[in-house]
């Protein structure tokens, strides 16, 4: 049975989330930061359709890339050397969420990107956007707990610049001491760059030490390639 959410209410266990479809965990509550934060924390996601109420998902596997295993295909290290990309991180989350959001079916809608702007602005939520001649051509934003980042959605207006900013992400966050990225849902794209399915048990232990690290929050800073 779904369990509906009060405000202030806790998440059920994640062990109680529907096998079809597969991971909803929780409907309603809200999308305040510390309900975020703590979504977060335990492996939890919001993610809803125009016209759904506010969901709650932990699917069951879980799709992750371990930074040590990203693929880079010939092609995209071609790109990621001539195509004249500049990476720059936390200089335009607005823009980053509304290029994720500019698609005909979006689950970001304003009170959605609303969340994610207090995440950012608390520290907590991160940009990474891919530049070529002064425009923003692609990008990704992502939320980081500890030593644990949650990627959230991507976007891309030229050829592979949305795995321009993925690659530096991942740089970054090797030097950051942050083992891999939680990639939420299995797709082509994902498996291509060396994304994984792996057991939801086995990515809540990783998650449940991780968070726990005492990384300082803020702004990130970074030009790359």
């Amino acid at each position: 049975m779904l369990t509906w959410l009060a405000a202030g209410h806790p998440f059920p266990p994640v062990e109680k989330a529907l096998k079809e479809p597969n991971g909803l965990l929780a409907a309603g509550g809200e999308l305040s930061l510390p309900r975020l934060v703590d979504a977060y924390s335990r492996g939890i996601f919001p993610w809803s359709s125009r016209g759904e109420p506010l969901l709650w998902w932990s699917p069951d596997p879980r799709m992750v890339l371990y930074c040590e295993e990203l693929k880079v295909s010939r092609s995209l290290g071609k790109n990621l050397r001539n195509k004249g990309y500049e990476v720059a991180v936390d200089s335009s989350f607005r823009q980053v969420l509304k290029g994720c959001a500019s698609r005909a079916e979006t689950w970001l809608g304003r009170e959605m990107q609303a969340a994610y702007l207090a995440l950012h602005e608390a520290g907590y939520a991160h940009s990474f956007e891919t530049w070529r001649d002064g425009d923003l051509v692609g990008g990704l934003y992502g939320v980081a707990i500890g030593r644990m980042f949650f990627g959230e959605s991507m976007f891309s207006r030229a050829t592979d610049a949305s795995k321009v900013a993925l690659v530096a992400l991942v740089s970054h966050l090797k030097e950051r001491g942050f083992p891999l990225i939680d990639c939420q849902m299995k797709t082509p794209l994902l498996a291509s760059l060396g994304g994984r399915e792996i057991p939801r048990r086995a990515f809540l232990r990783q998650v449940a030490a991780l968070v726990n690290y005492a990384e300082p929050r803020g702004k990130w800073s970074l030009v790359a390639t």
